[in-house]
């Protein structure tokens, strides 16, 4: 399969027939409209190695999500970025690629922290390999990491290795009745003490948080916060992870991206705040370029996460800078621009 896909891509190489990498499609609405002829991953299936004592895991791109979760799950162990999967039939490769981390992200780490090693094949048909399997393995350029959040531009993935790490001894999750001022405040100030946080979210009122770790400091810290235990913590947090919850069937869903400790924005919408405020969910019918002056003068950047794309784009238009570099990576990576057109910036 590996080789027919190489073929493949080498075949819209030399035609400048552009490609359109699909894995599970749990992810499809993400990013712009691209264009081209689907090329799936779904074969690329299995895990090739899992060294539970080592905390590496590798398997090809399109392993379904749910199977390596349900794989770690039987070893006491998980990806701490906690990938979602919007409820569709998501593959491992579709995650790296999309870049999507979930509630944990702010307390263990993003999705591009735990990745080690990447094989793929680049827009010319060619087969590259990145990294390796071990932790301590890098030496110089880390590429493999930029083919993180990458949509697919740069590269066909197809098999990757990955960090993984135990699950908590003990996790229990807290609710408090705050205002929106009041909860940004107290996530930010318990942040920067010695609580076993791993989630923290905000909405219609109530303040959520997850407590995660050994079982002595979590209930010391439980303790100590107080709040009122949330029985089903484990479905709020996946509800809020792949976006179940009503909240998030409003179009369009905007992402928007700020300091942690940013206060209100004072919109006029309702939002749904995570990872201790640096997060902020909008279902709102405001003009893009208003809403990304606005955030952009917070000293963040909004971003389309679903909905009709606008004008300029689902992300934020990049810096002259960083527009450079980007076009030289996609010169680099995938000189005919064959890859998932348009999908991360429409000129690229």
């Amino acid at each position: 399969m590996l080789q027919e896909i190489s073929e493949r891509v080498r075949a819209a190489y030399a035609s400048d027939s552009p490609l359109i990498i699909q894995g599970g499609g749990s992810k499809t609405f993400y990013g712009n409209a691209d264009e081209g002829e689907v090329l799936s991953t779904r074969a690329l299936t299995g895990v090739v190695d899992y060294q539970p004592k080592e905390l590496v895991l590798t398997a090809r791109a399109g392993t379904p999500l749910a199977d390596i979760e349900a794989l770690l799950d039987a070893h006491g162990q998980m990806l701490a970025f906690e990938p979602p999967c919007f409820g569709g039939p998501a593959t491992l490769g579709g995650c790296i690629a999309a870049g999507l981390s979930g509630p944990r992200r702010p307390y263990a780490g993003a999705a591009r922290d735990f990745v080690l090693g990447v094989r793929m094949i680049d827009g010319s048909g060619q087969a590259l390999r990145f990294g390796g399997q071990v932790i301590k393995n890098v030496a110089g350029y880390d590429v493999s990491r930029l083919m993180v959040g990458a949509l697919g531009t740069l590269g066909l993935l197809t098999e990757l290795s990955l960090k993984v790490l135990p699950k908590p001894a003990e996790e229990v999750s807290l609710q408090f009745e705050f205002d929106e001022a009041t909860a940004i405040r107290r996530m930010n100030e318990w942040a920067g003490q010695p609580l076993p946080l791993s989630a923290t979210s905000w909405h219609a009122g109530l303040l959520t948080l997850r407590l995660s770790g050994a079982a002595s400091a979590v209930h010391a810290a439980q303790a100590r916060l107080g709040g009122d235990a949330l029985k089903d913590g484990s479905a709020f947090w996946q509800r809020l992870r792949d976006q179940t919850a009503p909240f998030f069937d409003k179009r369009p869903l905007w992402r928007l991206a700020v300091r942690p400790p940013t206060p209100p924005l004072n919109l006029g919408y309702a939002q749904w705040i995570e990872w201790g405020g640096a997060v902020r969910w909008l279902a709102a019918e405001l003009q893009p370029a208003v809403l990304r002056t606005t955030v952009k003068g917070a000293g963040g950047h909004a971003t389309l996460f679903r909905g009709d794309t606008p004008a300029d784009g689902a992300f934020t238009p990049l810096a002259p800078a960083l527009a450079v570099l980007h076009r030289n990576l996609k010169q680099r990576f995938d000189p005919h621009g064959i890859l998932n057109r348009g999908r991360l910036y429409p000129e690229f």
